[in-house]
C-alpha cells in the first residue's frame, strides 16, 4: 500500500470542491483533490448560473466567467398549472450551462493552482485520518473537507447519514433532445405547483434543454407522476427517456456541518437555496469559507479548531437560508399557493423581485424586508375573501 500526507484532503472535485481545493492551494498548502469519477463527466443539472455566481467565480477563481459554454437568456416565463402567469424580457442575464463543462473548467483551475489530482478514484474507506482509495492508496491530512455532494461519505461518517430522510427534496430530470424542444426558441422557464411545495424547470442550453421537477420528498410519494404530466404539458410525453432521479438538499441545510477538523461544503452541507434551488453559487462560496477555515487553523497549528472558524464564516449564508426557509411557504405551500400566483400574475413588484432574487441582485434579509411590509395587507385580503365564502 503506498500513503501520501498533504495539509488538506477535498472530497469532490465539483463546484465546491473545485472552489476548496483552488482556494486553499492558492495559500501555498498542500491539497490533494479526490473524485470517485474521471473528468470530464456528465452531471444532469439544471446548470443556472446567475450573477451571483458570476461574483463568486471570479472571487474565488481570479478570473471572469466564459459564457461561451453557456446559454444566456434574457427572458423567461413563470407558469402555474398549465396557465402562463408571466413572460419578462430584458430580464438581468443568466447562463444556463451544462456541468460537464463547468466541473471539468472548475477542476482545471483547483489544478493550476496547485492541487494534486486524484479524480477518477473512488474511495474505498474514509476515516478521521484519511482516506484509501479502491486502488489501496492511503491519503491522509490533519483537515478534510467534504464537498462529495448530496449522497456525501464524509456526512455520512460524521452522522452517521446524510441527509435526513424526512426534509430532504427530490427531483426528476431529463435531457430533451433540440428535436424534442429546441433551445433556441425557449425560454427559460419556471412552473409553479408541477409538484407539491416545489416546482417545475425548463432551462435551454447548447444542444439540449434540462427539465425536470422536484420539490420536497415526503409530500411527493409519487414524483414520476407529477414528472409525467409535467413532460405532457411541455409537449415532451411522446418517445420514451431516460430520465435521473436524484436527492436535493432544498433547504435542508446542515446546522452543523462538520465536526473538529472535517468540513462539510456544497451539497454535503444541504446549502441550496429553498426558493430558487440555486446551488452552484453557495457551492463555490462555502468552498472557499471552508479552505479559509481550514488554512487558519493550519497556521494556527491547531487543526481541530477549523470547524469553529467555518461555522462563524458561514453565519450570513446560514441566516439566509433560515430566511428563505421562513419565506417559502408564502410560495410552495398548497394552502397559499393559490394566493401567491394570483398576487404574481397581478404584481409587477413582486414579479421583479423574485427576477431579482434568482438573478442573484438581491438577497433574502432585503426581500424579506420587502415581504413583510406588505404582509399584514396581503393577510387582511385572505381572511376577508375567507369570510365571503362561508
Amino acid at each position: 500500500m503506498s500513503q501520501e500526507s498533504f495539509d488538506i484532503l477535498v472530497i469532490g472535485a465539483g463546484p465546491a470542491g473545485s472552489a476548496a481545493a483552488c482556494w486553499a492551494a492558492k495559500q501555498g498548502v498542500r491539497v490533494a483533490l479526490i473524485d470517485k469519477a474521471a473528468f470530464p463527466r456528465n452531471k444532469l443539472c439544471g446548470g443556472l448560473f446567475t450573477g451571483r455566481s458570476r461574483a463568486y467565480y471570479q472571487e474565488v477563481f481570479g478570473q471572469e466567467f466564459d459564457p461561451s459554454h453557456a446559454v444566456t437568456k434574457t427572458d423567461i416565463e413563470f407558469w402555474a398549472k398549465g396557465r402562463r402567469l408571466a413572460r419578462l424580457t430584458d430580464i438581468p442575464p443568466v447562463n444556463l450551462t451544462m456541468r460537464i463543462d463547468l466541473d471539468a473548467t472548475l477542476l482545471a483551475h483547483a489544478l493550476t493552482a496547485g492541487a494534486v489530482d486524484y479524480t477518477g478514484h473512488p474511495i474505498a474507506t474514509l476515516d478521521d485520518d484519511g482516506v484509501t482509495l479502491r486502488d489501496s492508496t492511503r491519503l491522509t491530512a490533519p483537515i478534510l473537507i467534504g464537498a462529495d455532494g448530496v449522497n456525501s461519505i464524509t456526512a455520512r461518517h460524521l452522522f452517521g447519514a446524510p441527509f435526513d430522510k424526512g426534509t430532504i427534496g427530490f427531483g426528476l430530470e431529463i435531457e430533451a433532445r433540440p428535436e424534442e424542444q429546441s433551445p433556441a426558441d425557449h425560454p427559460l422557464r419556471i412552473d409553479f405547483a408541477a409538484a407539491t411545495w416545489g416546482y417545475g424547470w425548463s432551462f435551454p442550453k447548447q444542444g439540449s434543454t434540462t427539465v425536470g421537477v422536484g420539490g420536497l420528498h415526503a409530500p411527493n410519494p409519487d414524483m414520476k407522476a407529477h414528472f409525467s404530466a409535467y413532460l405532457q404539458s411541455l409537449g415532451l410525453d411522446g418517445a420514451p427517456k431516460r430520465f435521473k432521479g436524484h436527492y436535493l438538499p432544498f433547504g435542508d441545510f446542515r446546522k452543523a456541518p462538520g465536526r473538529g477538523h472535517i468540513l462539510l461544503a456544497g451539497d454535503a452541507a444541504g446549502l441550496v437555496d429553498p426558493i430558487t434551488g440555486e446551488g452552484i453559487a453557495l457551492a463555490m462560496k462555502s468552498g472557499q469559507l471552508a479552505a479559509d477555515a481550514a488554512v487558519t487553523s493550519l497556521k494556527e497549528g491547531q487543526p481541530r479548531s477549523a470547524y469553529g472558524h467555518y461555522r462563524r464564516a458561514l453565519r450570513e449564508m446560514h441566516q439566509s437560508l433560515r430566511i428563505a426557509r421562513m419565506l417559502r411557504p408564502i410560495i410552495f405551500s398548497p394552502r397559499w399557493q393559490g394566493a401567491f400566483t394570483r398576487t404574481f400574475e397581478r404584481s409587477g413588484t413582486v414579479r421583479m423581485q423574485y427576477m431579482r432574487l434568482l438573478a442573484g441582485e438581491v438577497e433574502y434579509p432585503e426581500l424579506a424586508r420587502a415581504v413583510l411590509r406588505r404582509l399584514p395587507r396581503y393577510l387582511l385580503n385572505r381572511i376577508k375573501r375567507s369570510r365571503g365564502s362561508i
